[in-house]
């Protein structure tokens, strides 16, 4: 009998840097950004100490292109994912290891600031918090599926208005 087991992990931080999307080569969308978070705790001498933490964040496919278009440096976001450990051959020959989160949800938390499109117009930053959750394993193997056809349209602008969760 297989036990069960849990590969889980919650992080409520800060993005260090702004999301980088790229394409693999067969055209699946993967973003990579960073999140920092922050411990602080009192020794018994009563000073006040302060530890950060840096994370790295993996989203694929709907959700990779959500969080390239939803997340920039500075705002604070909660993800949800699982614990991944690769292992590569880096450029100078020698075995590296990297450990990153692959993330299956994240909440975007306004921040109130004002934001500059790229047309010049100035807009009101979202006043509410943004929940975006990745799609369930049998529809991104449906979505694959129609992958061949969704790449002769063009590339459709998501508002996260119009995101209905």
């Amino acid at each position: 009998m297989a036990s069960r087991s849990i590969n889980r992990a919650q992080l409520l931080g800060n993005l260090t840097r702004d999301p980088e999307l790229k394409y693999t080569p067969n055209g699946a969308p993967v973003c990579t950004f960073g999140i920092a978070t922050n411990r602080s705790w009192a020794t018994q001498e009563g000073q006040t100490k302060e530890e950060t933490q840096y994370h790295r964040i993996v989203a694929w496919n709907k959700l990779a292109e959500l969080c390239a278009k939803l997340l920039t440096k500075g705002r604070k976001v909660y993800i949800e994912g699982r614990i991944a450990y690769r292992s590569f051959t880096g450029k100078d020959g020698l075995q590296k290891s990297i450990t990153e989160i692959v993330l299956d949800d994240f909440i975007v938390f306004s921040d109130g600031r004002r934001a500059v499109p790229e047309d010049g117009e100035k807009i009101e930053a979202e006043k509410e918090v943004q929940d975006v959750k990745a799609a369930p394993p049998e529809e991104e193997s449906k979505s694959k599926k129609k992958k061949g056809k969704e790449e002769e349209e063009e590339e459709e602008t998501i508002n996260p208005e119009d995101i209905p969760f």
